[in-house]
């Protein structure tokens, strides 16, 4: 019997995405990737040597402004960049 192509469909939706799918994915660079797992806690999974990630994580923390570029400066306070 063969496969069921919705099921088949959202399996592959479902799958992890490297550091250069996620990095075509948002339109940023690999070494924004890399900055941003380091610095802003970007939703990523260490598989060995590699970088993985889950669409649906990633997505998530876009919406709730984890990848807002505001600092905190030396009084406390979130400045812009």
């Amino acid at each position: 019997m063969g496969q069921d192509p919705v099921r088949l469909e959202s399996v592959m939706e479902d799958r992890w995405l490297s550091v250069d799918e996620i990095a075509a994915y948002l339109g940023i660079k690999r070494d924004t990737v890399y900055k941003w797992i380091s610095e802003k806690q970007m939703p990523s999974h260490r598989m060995g040597r590699l970088w993985k990630f889950r669409k649906e994580e990633v997505d998530e923390w876009v919406k709730t402004g984890g990848e807002d570029d505001s600092r905190i400066d030396d009084s406390g306070k979130a400045e812009k960049r």
